[in-house]
């Protein structure tokens, strides 16, 4: 998995590439961690996000949470593989996907 990002006017823009799993979710999360202080906006371009796992699916959970109490989060150019994921598990319907 590679993440990077770009910060402008308090939205940061995190691109996902790759497997969210059980074991490249530690690194997202840290990842995620050290650079959403002060961010208002949170958007996830998962457009090369191949997969993700129920580890992955927990850390979008979190990361939801904390994003509802200091602004939003949305997820952008889901593929349609992990979208099926996503409306499988019910997550379609709690994250906001664009």
């Amino acid at each position: 998995m590679e993440v990077t990002s770009a910060m402008e006017n308090g939205t940061l823009t995190v691109s996902v590439i790759g497997r969210v799993d059980t074991n490249t979710t530690v690194d997202l999360d840290k990842y995620l961690e050290e650079h959403l202080d002060g961010v208002e906006a949170l958007v996830l371009d998962l457009k090369d996000m191949k997969y993700t796992s129920s580890a992955g699916l927990r850390l979008f959970l979190k990361t939801q949470k904390r994003m509802n109490k200091q602004g939003s989060m949305k997820l952008i150019n889901v593929q349609n593989d992990v979208m099926e994921i996503f409306d499988m598990t019910g997550f379609s319907s709690i994250l906001t996907i664009e």
